[in-house]
């Protein structure tokens, strides 16, 4: 996560984050209190998808709930399902990852890594596909798969993330 802070005199401050998936927000914190919060295309970061303003006392409950005060998510390597040493996770594919816009067949990942893709839930879709060797892996998209920890490491490390 890239972000970049600048001071706005007379206003506040503000902070520009673009996240590792390419998404960019821009948080305002005015000298109020109030906090401006900015969501931008991720195919056009110039272009505003939405905003929000809270005041002091919502921005202080908001970052509560975004740094896992009331509710502490599950790591990234949450497992569902563990029978003996195989596993089965669900990883993000990240922009530029090696194995985007590659098919399944080809990147080969049984015999290269061990590991199966069980379900791939495609980009801006509720649905999830019960992928064959031909489908594309494209960024964004998550996968479900199953193998060895090590192994499911190893896929992620080399494939999936950059």
């Amino acid at each position: 996560m890239n972000i970049r802070e600048s001071e706005l005199p007379g206003i506040g401050y503000k902070f520009e984050i673009i996240t590792k998936n390419q998404d960019k927000l821009v948080i305002v914190i005015h000298d109020d209190g109030r906090r401006e919060i900015y969501h931008f295309d991720t195919d056009d970061h110039e272009e505003v998808l939405s905003s929000v303003t809270f005041n002091d006392s919502e921005s202080r409950q908001i970052a509560g709930i975004l740094g896992g005060m009331t509710y502490k998510p599950k790591a990234l390597e949450t497992v569902d399902f563990a029978f003996d040493d195989i596993i089965i996770e669900w990883y993000q594919v990240e922009p530029n990852a090696p194995a985007v816009n590659k098919t399944i067949g080809e990147i080969d990942i049984r015999n290269n890594f061990g590991v199966n893709i069980i379900a791939i839930k495609k980009k801006n879709t509720q649905k999830s596909h019960n992928p064959g060797p031909d489908t594309v892996i494209e960024a964004g998209d998550t996968l479900v798969v199953s193998g060895g920890r090590q192994q499911i490491k190893e896929l992620i490390k080399k494939l999936l993330s950059t």
